[in-house]
């Protein structure tokens, strides 16, 4: 996904590994925009802010919240196929019964948006924040196939 986001945004291959490990950042944040094909507006709209909230996110100017952010990781995960065609987390992460029945991923059969739900068991712990939880889900295969 942050190969494609860099590469749209013509940014060097290396600044795909930053953005594994960090939040999005501005030029993330614009590259996804235009990869949905929306206008400013457009997105202030689907993120329900404001379009100056907009432009502050696209100058650095200001961080991304942590729920537009999974917004529109949300929205990248639906515009990349249908989520039958994925595998479910637990099968490709190869999960025990006993962590997986724990999990709320398997619990609410959302194998395909582990990553979007906070409190999934992930590398045998619950991670206790998005930041934290994002920090591991952005080297993972379920959420890179996602987007």
């Amino acid at each position: 996904m942050c190969y494609l986001l860099c590469h749209t945004a013509g940014l060097r291959s290396s600044v795909f590994e930053f953005f594994l490990e960090e939040t999005v950042d501005s030029k993330e944040f614009v590259a996804i925009r235009k990869r949905l094909n929306k206008t400013q507006k457009q997105m202030a709209q689907l993120l329900g802010t404001s379009v100056k909230a907009i432009h502050s996110y696209e100058q650095g100017w200001r961080s991304i919240p942590v729920h537009a952010e999974r917004q529109i990781y949300f929205l990248l995960s639906r515009i990349n196929g249908s989520p039958e065609d994925q595998e479910p987390c637990w099968v490709k992460k190869k999960c025990p019964f006993e962590l997986k029945s724990q999990c709320p991923a398997w619990e609410f059969q959302v194998g395909d948006l582990c990553w979007f739900i906070n409190g999934t068991i992930c590398q045998g712990a619950v991670h206790k924040d998005w930041r934290e939880k994002m920090r591991i889900c952005r080297k993972c295969e379920v959420f890179k196939s996602a987007l």
